[in-house]
């Protein structure tokens, strides 16, 4: 048996990671559960690390504890907290894949002479593109488009094919981990427990009074602190004599006021990005994409055209509402993943 691949498992406590560790071991793999604390709420660290241990336990594998806090507070936490402070929204999960889950995972992976890292996204991959999941309602490639390319050829991913029912079956067929099927899903975000207003306001002032302005500057109206907004919000503000319903335009920081205006000028159809990340090397230096500008719209088509420094311009073939600085752009041709960037 010295030929078997040794994988590492990230074991969230949920029932996506422990079912793929079972899926890989039943497949053969000599497997490592890992958990990483990467959060601060050290309750839910102690419960998800015994879920964990129980099902380790129960297959008959190793289970590591990586605790990743000082990194994930440099690397994700205070980037999520000063991106709001910039006037943009963030996307902390994109950080978190690339720096954590397939950064310092893949780094302890090594230590541990595991040829393999295998997670419980619901994602395909070939060793070169990622690929959107078989369950297009929980696929989650659009969060992975600024992973290291060069490091696909070590992923796997046991749920690529399956569909979340599916997966809480095969748990709940198990009745000694019977407890993952019903357990709740864990939050998007995993450090934000009610809203993220609720850490922004640990560091910054959240609830500042400041002007609404029209798209010429003029005040019409009041809201209760810009980081509260996000492009293309309609309430939480105060506007005089308005004849339709305003959304938010622009943020404007350095004055603490939100420019709103009618719904048909919150479209845009050309917009830039900054630190692009692409699988491919394209033979030129404009391509043709199908676009998402947020994890839950449509793919649109588009072109994308590289500039220098990790920038490029996208140029949509039809208008999308609210696009958000600090969002990512993510682009795919069919249902293959060909990178994103940061919206500018």
């Amino acid at each position: 048996m010295g030929d078997k691949k040794k994988a590492l498992v990230a074991m969230s406590g949920g029932v996506d990671s422990s079912m793929s560790a079972k899926l890989l071991h039943e497949r053969g793999y000599e497997t490592h559960g890992v958990y990483m604390k990467l959060h601060p709420f050290e309750e839910k660290h102690v419960a998800n690390i015994e879920k964990g241990r129980k099902v380790a336990a129960y297959f008959g594998f190793a289970h590591h504890v990586l605790d990743k806090r000082d990194e994930f507070l440099e690397k994700v936490y205070a980037p999520f907290i000063n991106i709001y402070k910039e006037g943009k929204t963030p996307n902390p999960c994109t950080f978190c894949n690339r720096h954590l889950k397939f950064g310092a995972l893949l780094e302890f992976a090594d230590s541990l002479g595991c040829d393999y890292v295998a997670t419980g996204h619901y994602i395909k991959t070939d060793g070169r593109f990622f690929y959107e999941a078989a369950d297009a309602k929980k696929d989650q490639s659009y969060f992975l488009f600024n992973v290291r390319r060069e490091i696909l050829k070590r992923l796997i991913f046991p749920l690529a094919d399956r569909h979340k029912p599916d997966v809480k079956k095969m748990a709940a067929a198990i009745p000694e981990l019977a407890f993952l099927a019903t357990q709740r899903e864990s939050a998007e975000i995993c450090f934000v427990e009610t809203d993220y207003i609720d850490i922004i306001g640990k560091h910054f002032e959240v609830e500042r009074e400041g002007e609404v302005v029209d798209e010429s500057g003029k005040p019409i109206g009041a809201h209760r602190g810009y980081m509260q907004y996000t492009i293309g919000k309609r309430r939480g503000f105060t506007v005089d004599g308005a004849k339709e319903p305003l959304y938010v335009q622009k943020i404007l920081p350095e004055t603490n006021q939100i420019v709103v205006a009618p719904k048909d000028r919150i479209y845009q159809t050309t917009f830039e990005i900054e630190k692009t990340n692409l699988f491919f090397e394209p033979e030129q230096k404009e391509f043709r994409a199908l676009i998402k500008v947020r994890y839950r719209n449509d793919k649109k088509p588009g072109l994308v055209a590289i500039g220098e420094n990790g920038g490029a311009k996208v140029t949509l073939d039809e208008p999308e509402f609210a696009i958000a600085s600090g969002q990512a752009a993510v682009f795919y041709e069919s249902d293959k993943l060909l990178g994103g960037g940061y919206i500018v």
